[in-house]
């Protein structure tokens, strides 16, 4: 008995010093892991998710809210690590019920106005030709929570002209909109333009739109593949349009994107205006006549566009969101149903400029890693 005692005894103690070896190597591994700055929870890589196009988020008490085109309803991620999307729980806030606007739903994007939540969105009645904006209301301290509901359609002109990929900003105690829509019915070509406009109330234009930009420059008006696959007929494309700042927020921003989406050479142009201009005066806005952001082909991102502008979890630094795809076209058939999108969001830090102008620099490969914003946790 004492020999088989001893046995066990001594094969106990050989077990106990492999564990003790195991878990001693995989703290030494994870401190090595930690020092060389490579672990996953200090860097991340683009695309936060595997598609998406036309990203959107903003931050508030702590976390951060994230939309994105789904075609026929609206899904709104919650999460406090904006790199972390594929983790972020989710949940559908609006389903359509009216035929009208139950369809191609484009561009949501999630605003704080006045103590409430508004999505504002594009959708049509099954005909992309007849797309109008639409917005619905949360009246709950976390959009996560409540109910949305419908306010109805942001009528932008009388003539009820094609509107999509709306955006609103408050100014100097003012609310406005900016949204992209055709000048009138396309016939044989379609140019989208960009319009802004003074609000009244979260749902209801105070002014006439006013025309601010439209597809003049060569890079603007590209909407034929290198491969030569094109659309059906001519389409010059101003659209998505979103306001920011400059350093001293001294000037107005508005980042636009700029020829066809299924092309690589979709890129951001942005205009901008004196902080004290009137908006609604067109002679206000000056255009780059470059774009700002644009493709990578080296870095193999094609496709960029979309850009809207997020801090980090402490504020200390301001990142932008943006769309773009790993290869150099979308095939158009498959737009805007989204069966076979290859676009997805992606996440880069900005700096800024001398001129205190944000300065966007260069797509990012797939396979960089990225520090994650100062604060995430």
């Amino acid at each position: 008995m004492y020999i088989i005692i001893m046995n066990l005894t001594l094969k106990f103690s050989a077990i106990l010093f492999v564990l003790l070896f195991l878990v001693s190597s995989c703290k030494k591994k994870e401190a090595n892991t930690q020092q060389s700055g490579d672990a996953p929870t200090q860097t991340y890589t683009n695309p936060l998710l595997q598609t998406g196009a036309r990203p959107w988020a903003t931050y508030h008490n702590g976390n951060y809210y994230y939309l994105q085109d789904s075609d026929n309803k609206i899904i709104l991620w919650q999460t406090q690590d904006i790199t972390d999307l594929k983790n972020a729980p989710s949940k559908e806030v609006w389903i359509p019920k009216d035929k009208n606007n139950s369809f191609h739903i484009w561009g949501p994007e999630l605003h704080r106005i006045d103590n409430k939540w508004y999505i504002y969105f594009a959708a049509d009645d099954g005909n992309t030709d007849n797309h109008q904006i639409y917005v619905i209301e949360n009246t709950s301290e976390n959009p996560f929570d409540g109910e949305f509901s419908m306010k109805g359609r942001v009528k932008t002109d009388k003539d009820n002209n094609w509107a999509i990929l709306p955006s609103v900003f408050t100014h100097n105690d003012g609310l406005y909109m900016i949204w992209s829509g055709w000048q009138k019915r396309r016939i044989e070509a379609e140019t989208q333009c960009i319009y802004i406009a003074r609000m009244e109330n979260p749902w209801t234009l105070a002014s006439d739109r006013i025309l601010i930009s439209k597809p003049e420059y060569e890079w603007e008006r590209q909407w034929i593949n290198p491969d030569g696959s094109k659309t059906g007929y001519p389409i010059y494309v101003n659209e998505d349009p979103h306001c920011f700042h400059t350093k001293e927020k001294d000037k107005v921003l508005i980042y636009y994107s700029a020829s066809g989406t299924w092309t690589p050479y979709y890129s951001v142009g942005m205009l901008y205006a004196d902080a004290n201009s009137d908006l609604l005066n067109p002679s206000s806005w000056t255009k780059s006549d470059k774009p700002v952001f644009t493709q990578n082909p080296e870095n193999q991102v094609f496709g960029t566009g979309s850009p809207c502008f997020i801090p980090s979890p402490d504020q200390q630094e301001i990142y932008f969101l943006y769309q773009a795809r790993a290869i150099d076209k979308e095939p158009y058939g498959s737009l805007p149903s989204g069966d076979m999108d290859t676009r997805s969001p992606r996440l880069q830090k900005m700096e800024w400029g001398d001129d205190g102008f944000p300065v966007l620099g260069k797509a990012l490969s797939e396979i960089d890693k990225i520090k994650k914003p100062s604060g995430t946790k």
